[in-house]
C-alpha cells in the first residue's frame, strides 16, 4: 500500500480486468483531487505511472487518454492562453458522483445501514415483505386477506369460520415521507491548512449524496452552497471542480441562504447538513463591508449564529453540524449553537464522515416533523 499526498493504491490485478476500468479508477480518484483539472491530473497519472507502473506493454497513457474520448468522457476545449486541453464532459461529472457513492453508500450497506427502511407504516406502496397486526387506522389495501384468512382458521377450523379484526394481517411498507435537504460547504482557507486535505472528503460526500438522491430518491431534493466571506448555491454538476479560497468564515451567510432555500420548499421534513472546521468569524454588513475577527470567538459574530440558529428552529428546520475540528472552544460554540436549534453536533475528523451523513439522512428521512 503507498500513501502519496493523501492517494493511497495497492498493487493489484483484478483478472480478466479491461485495462481501461483500472486506471479510469485511479483517474477518477485524481481528477477529484485536483477539483477537476484535466491536465493536472493526468500529469499526476504519469509520475505515479513512474514509480508504480500502472500502464503495460500493451496499454499506453496514449490509449488510456484516447478512450477517454471515445468513450464521451472528455472532450477538447481551449484554454484561456489558446492552447488546446482536455475538459470533463457531464457524463464523467455523473461517472465521478456515482464513484464517491459506491465509496461511501457501499460500506453502509455491507454495516447493514442506509436502507431507508422505517420502522412503522407508512404511505407508500413498497412493501417490505413483513407482515403485523391490523391496527384501526390502517390503509385497507395493504390487509393480506390470505393471510388473515389463514390466520383465522387456525384458532377456529373451517366450519366455525369466523374472520375478525385482531385476526387480519397486513403488509408493511417503506415510510414514503420526501426530505429536503440543504447542505452547507466550508470552502475557507482553513480546510487546506495544516497539511490536511479537508475539501476533498466534503466535496466527496456532497457528491455521494447527490447521487443517492437523484437515482434512489427522486422525490427528495438537494441543494447544495458553499461559504466564505459569502455564500452562494452551487450546481451538482460544479461539485468536482470545488475548491477553497483566501476566505474567512461567514457562517450566518450560509444559514440566511440555507433557510432561504428551504422556505421555498413544500415538503414537510427540512435539515440543514452543515461541513465546517472553522469558527465563524466573518460578517458581511448592511454598508456592504466586511467585518473580521479571526481571534478567537467574536460575540457579535457569534451571537448572530445563535440567532440564526433559533430562527431556523421556529421554521422547524434542524441542523446538523459535522464539526471537523476538536478545539476546545470551538466545541462550546457549537454546542450553544445546536442547543439554540435543538439540532445535532458532531465532532469528527475526516474519517467516518460520509458514514455519518448518510446514517444522519436516513434517520430524518424517516421523520415527520410537524
Amino acid at each position: 500500500m503507498i500513501n502519496r499526498s493523501g492517494f493511497v493504491f495497492k498493487n493489484y490485478e483484478a483478472p480478466n480486468m479491461d485495462p481501461f476500468d483500472g486506471v479510469f479508477d485511479i483517474f477518477k480518484e485524481l481528477i477529484t483531487h485536483t477539483s477537476g483539472d484535466f491536465d493536472e491530473a493526468i500529469d499526476w497519472l504519469e509520475t505515479l505511472d513512474k514509480e508504480y507502473n500502472i500502464f503495460r506493454d500493451n496499454y499506453s497513457m496514449e490509449e488510456f487518454i484516447e478512450d477517454l474520448r471515445k468513450r464521451g468522457y472528455i472532450r477538447e476545449e481551449i484554454k484561456p492562453d489558446g492552447s488546446k486541453g482536455g475538459a470533463l464532459t457531464s457524463k464523467a461529472e455523473q461517472a465521478i458522483r456515482k464513484s464517491a457513492l459506491d465509496q461511501i453508500f457501499g460500506k453502509l450497506r455491507k454495516k447493514g445501514l442506509g436502507n431507508h427502511k422505517s420502522t412503522k407504516s407508512g404511505q407508500g406502496d413498497d412493501k417490505t415483505g413483513d407482515l403485523r397486526a391490523y391496527n384501526f387506522g390502517d390503509d385497507l389495501s395493504h390487509i393480506n386477506m390470505t393471510e388473515s384468512i389463514k390466520n383465522a382458521q387456525m384458532g377456529q377450523g373451517f366450519e366455525d369460520f369466523n374472520l375478525q379484526e385482531h385476526h387480519l394481517l397486513v403488509e408493511d411498507v417503506h415510510h414514503k415521507s420526501q426530505m429536503s435537504t440543504v447542505l452547507m460547504i466550508d470552502i475557507s482557507h482553513s480546510m487546506i491548512l495544516y497539511g490536511e486535505d479537508r475539501i476533498t472528503p466534503a466535496k466527496k460526500v456532497a457528491m455521494a449524496l447527490a447521487e443517492l438522491i437523484t437515482t434512489r430518491y427522486p422525490k427528495d431534493s438537494l441543494d447544495i452552497l458553499v461559504f466564505g466571506n459569502d455564500a452562494w448555491r452551487i450546481q451538482i454538476k460544479d461539485l468536482p471542480y470545488l475548491n477553497v479560497g483566501p476566505y474567512h468564515t461567514n457562517t450566518v451567510a450560509g444559514l440566511q441562504l440555507a433557510m432561504d432555500m428551504l422556505r421555498r420548499k413544500r415538503n414537510t421534513n427540512k435539515q440543514i447538513f452543515m461541513i465546517t472546521d472553522g469558527k465563524p468569524s466573518c460578517l458581511r454588513m448592511p454598508d456592504g463591508q466586511y467585518y473580521k475577527n479571526s481571534v478567537g470567538l467574536d460575540s457579535f459574530i457569534t451571537d448572530k449564529c445563535y440567532t440564526m440558529a433559533a430562527q431556523a428552529r421556529k421554521l422547524k428546520i434542524p441542523i446538523t453540524t459535522f464539526m471537523i475540528a476538536q478545539d476546545p472552544y470551538l466545541r462550546q460554540f457549537v454546542e450553544a449553537f445546536t442547543e439554540a436549534n435543538q439540532g445535532k453536533a458532531f465532532y469528527t475528523g475526516l474519517k467516518g464522515l460520509g458514514e455519518m451523513i448518510f446514517q444522519d439522512y436516513e434517520n430524518n428521512r424517516k421523520k415527520r416533523i410537524r
